[in-house]
């Protein structure tokens, strides 16, 4: 009995609760911009292509709240928030159409999450992504970042990158089949498992105000491994360098 009696004292007070401690929410944000990079993985030539990105912010739902839910431009990238969370992952391969005598590889989207532990001035973080459309692989990235965190809403990060993914994921992007060599003039090859690249990136955020902030980054990759040994990388280089610049907006929803 005494037992009831905590449990039904304990449900009251937390019917108690102000309504405010009980708001739902979602905070979230939309990258939309433009990005020069490789062809495709070990190309030597790049191309100009759109980009997006979906970033997280914070999520209250009843008593289960994750990050901050009234997020703004001016708090920064919600995947560098300090603290320890959940992080989405999206990723889009472009479709691979231009080296002769190899089958074409459409067009990929990756989805996923991660994990992040971010302090004022530093931050790691490993994400997971599945080829939802495209190579039906795993990918994925674990990092590191340094922090600035200037005056005005103006974030600059830096850090170190490595890149992987499975057996599945590298024969599409990095494998010659049988019926490829002839066509090709590439000797057959067969990669499995592992990190593929490795490098650096640097990147800057610039509040403009509340609801709106601009972004870029620029990052060098060196193909490693199996990567490397790709006769489709040999024949372009191993040594990748890209860009992005993009328009971000800020959304605070209640339900």
């Amino acid at each position: 009995m005494r037992l009831f009696h905590t449990v039904t004292a304990l449900v009251l007070a937390l019917g108690a609760t102000p309504a405010a401690a009980q708001e739902r929410g979602l905070s979230f944000a939309l990258t939309g911009g433009a990005a020069f990079a490789p062809t495709h993985f070990g190309s030597a030539s790049s191309e100009v292509s759109p980009t997006g990105r979906l970033g997280s912010g914070g999520l209250r739902t009843g008593f289960l709240r994750f990050g901050g839910l009234d997020r703004t431009a001016l708090d920064g990238p919600g995947d560098l928030a300090p603290g320890v969370g959940l992080r989405g992952a999206f990723r889009i391969i472009p479709r691979r159409d231009d080296i002769p005598g190899l089958e074409t590889v459409p067009l990929a989207v990756e989805l996923g999450g991660g994990l992040h532990y971010t302090e004022e001035n530093w931050q790691v973080f490993a994400d997971l992504r599945y080829g939802v459309i495209g190579h039906r692989g795993f990918a994925g990235d674990i990092g590191a970042n340094l922090i600035h965190r200037g005056a005005n809403g103006l974030v600059l990060h830096a850090g170190p990158r490595a890149e992987f993914g499975n057996a599945r994921f590298a024969r599409e992007y990095f494998g010659v089949t049988a019926a490829e060599e002839g066509p090709s003039g590439l000797s057959e090859f067969s990669p499995g498992s592992g990190f593929h690249s490795l490098g650096f990136e640097f990147g800057a955020y610039q509040a403009i105000s509340a609801d709106w902030a601009v972004s870029g980054s620029l990052r060098f990759d060196q193909l490693r491994g199996d990567a490397a040994d790709s006769p489709i990388v040999q024949r372009g280089q191993r040594s990748q360098i890209s860009a992005e610049i993009g328009l971000t907006r800020h959304f605070n929803l209640r339900f």
